[in-house]
């Protein structure tokens, strides 16, 4: 009967609950964008180390991210592939290069040297051509995002990369990093561009065996290379997120910017919910004065508030799903992890029980007496 009464409050004042639909899917649709560019920023930070198929990283020592690290010497993975836990052990090189577009400009990229044939933790995802591409000395990748930036470039065009001439094998799809473009290529290639010493690499990749115990097997290789440091790829890739979160200004950026859009949620469901009661305080006051208790008052005015949430949180998914699909596959890094929905939809509900709380001491308030006045 409450719940009825109270959808019967919500349909009849129309105006008061458009103000308070608009506040909950603001908080819905603003928050929900707001998060999706972090995640999917979040993953542009760590995207090599996410894709490398690696389970663990050797680098130089007291790496602060992954794409910070010194150079080290190659025969670090011929000393680990000693080790029975482990399957395989590569050299990664990782640098920067200017493009040359085809009306002669430049373009910063990243590139990326991974050793053949295993090409580990080289691209992922292609949009044209395949991995087999790579294999070729002078083949390099661009992504299929990046085109229009580097000239549109076709996969069998010939340019430069660091004054070094290189050819376009293939195209990546999504392979793109937080520092910019990412360029994959063999490991000599791009130590010709970076021109490093020979033998000298970014970090050593290792995958250790199905049946090893990984996290001794980390153990181990940190005891037997303790100039160097040795993390797990999860490990890294949490520290690679939070070295760019924390000094980049990102985190302060994205929380202000989702308070403000909670705090406009708030602020405009409390005015609307509370601006409804007051119209109908005389309502209330007779409820009172036929027999209901004030907590049944207060239960007509959560219902309503639920009715609200409800309608608001499916009508702000809606919106945020379609706004998610017209970016996907775009250069707006957008990505929801699956459990951020229940969250956001749960906090949201949270909200506007707590913008009703106004709304709330006023309908309680109402006297049985008034009505006779």
């Amino acid at each position: 009967m409450r719940s009825y009464v109270a959808l019967r409050m919500v349909l009849h004042d129309r105006s008061s609950t458009t103000g308070a639909l608009l506040g909950v899917i603001a908080i819905v649709f603003l928050v929900g964008q707001q998060l999706s560019i972090l995640f999917g920023l979040l993953n542009y930070m760590s995207v090599l180390v996410d894709h490398s198929g690696a389970d663990a990283w050797i680098t130089s020592e007291n790496v602060r991210n992954s794409d910070a690290s010194g150079l080290i010497s190659g025969r670090y993975a011929d000393r680990v592939m000693g080790l029975d836990d482990v399957e395989w052990a590569e050299p990664m090189l990782i640098s920067n290069g200017l493009f040359r577009t085809k009306d002669g400009s430049y373009e910063s990229v990243r590139v990326v040297g991974t050793k053949r044939p295993r090409l580990a933790g080289g691209a992922w995802e292609f949009f044209a051509a395949d991995q087999d591409a790579m294999l070729d000395r002078e083949s390099v990748t661009v992504d299929r995002l990046d085109l229009e930036k580097l000239g549109n470039p076709r996969v069998g065009d010939i340019t430069e990369i660091g004054g070094q001439q290189v050819r376009i094998g293939a195209i990546t799809n999504g392979a793109r990093g937080f520092q910019g473009t990412l360029v994959f290529a063999s490991l000599d290639k791009v130590s010709d561009i970076a021109r490093t010493p020979p033998g000298r690499y970014s970090a050593i990749l290792v995958r250790f065996n199905e049946s090893a115990d990984k996290q001794a097997a980390l153990e181990r290789l940190r005891a037997i290379l303790p100039e160097r440091s040795v993390h797990s790829a999860a490990g890294l890739s949490k520290l690679t997120r939070t070295y760019y979160f924390t000094t980049t200004g990102i985190g302060g950026s994205f929380g202000f910017s989702t308070v403000i859009a909670v705090l406009i949620g708030v602020v405009i469901i409390s005015l609307t919910m509370y601006t409804s009661v007051l119209g109908r305080v005389k309502d209330f006051a007779v409820m009172r004065a036929i027999g209901a208790r004030k907590l049944d008052i207060a239960l007509v005015v959560i219902s309503e508030a639920m009715i609200i949430a409800g309608i608001g949180v499916f009508i702000g998914f809606v919106l945020l799903s379609v706004l998610l699909n017209a970016t996907n596959g775009s250069s707006i890094p957008s990505f929801l992890p699956d459990e951020v929905p229940a969250l956001l939809a749960i906090g949201t509900i949270l909200i506007s029980l707590m913008g009703s709380l106004i709304a709330l001491r006023v309908a309680v308030k109402a006297e049985p007496a008034s009505v006779f006045h």
